[in-house]
């Protein structure tokens, strides 16, 4: 069973239509890369998914996504929607307060309590984005004097922290240095054996790396899927081999 899947789903804001008929699956335990042009509805498939898309003004849907096999649509409680499917955006986010907050501001609002819970919760997700060791001694420090790499990793161990099972990044690496961008790949790769992890990326060198499979989009639709080695040596569709030889993009 797909993790994510799409059918028939469409959007648009307004008279502008952005998704077209997509129907795209997207496996559990693994890193599914989206590429293609700007604007052909990669961001609004991903804000589709957690169901921030509705927030803008306009917005209107049709078809279905399922997540886990349930319709998030037939789901009265958004918020529930957002705590399993978690989003990192391209620009890092971080909360106007402690590090140590930032990492607690999902669980707090879920109803965790007690001191040792929430302990064992700020290190478990530090270390899971290897960032324990960096600010351990500072956890009471604002996040905003961590670095851009460490704000994007402590972004993630936020999301992390209300267990997801589904993970989303909207080119996460787009703003970071080599350094960092290492790190934040790294990072996903162990994720993935425990989440499907859904990223948009321009970096077609980036989905090489880390994607178990990719998907090129146009024009708000899916023009291929397919492992990634395929995707990038023997593609099906001239579209595709036209944006990975860098035609147009």
């Amino acid at each position: 069973m797909n993790a994510v899947e799409l059918i028939k789903f469409s959007t648009c804001y307004g008279h502008k239509n952005v998704l077209k008929n997509v129907n795209v699956g997207f496996s559990s335990d693994s890193i599914t890369a989206i590429m293609g042009p700007s604007g052909c509805g990669k961001t609004t498939l991903l804000r589709s998914i957690n169901r921030t898309a509705e927030m803008e003004a306009g917005f209107k849907c049709e078809g279905d996504i399922r997540v886990l096999g349930q319709s998030i649509n037939e789901v009265k409680n958004v918020s529930s929607v957002r705590r399993q499917v978690g989003m990192v955006y391209q620009t890092p986010v971080v909360l106007p307060m402690s590090i140590k907050e930032n990492v607690l501001f999902g669980p707090r609002y879920y109803g965790a309590q007690g001191r040792l819970q929430m302990d064992a919760i700020v290190e478990d997700c530090l270390r899971k984005v290897a960032l324990w060791d960096e600010v351990k001694d500072r956890l009471k420090q604002p996040a905003s004097q961590l670095s851009g790499g460490q704000k994007q990793r402590l972004a993630m161990a936020r999301v992390l922290a209300v267990k997801p099972q589904v993970l989303l990044l909207d080119e996460p690496c787009s703003s970071l240095d080599p350094a960092s961008t290492g790190l934040i790949e790294e990072l996903l790769m162990r994720l993935a054996e425990d989440l499907s992890i859904i990223i948009v990326t321009h970096n077609l060198f980036q989905a090489r790396r880390i994607a178990d499979e990719t998907v090129f989009m146009l024009d708000g639709q899916v023009v291929e899927k397919g492992s990634t080695d395929h995707i990038f040596t023997s593609p099906r569709h001239e579209k595709t081999r036209g944006f990975i030889s860098g035609l147009f993009g």
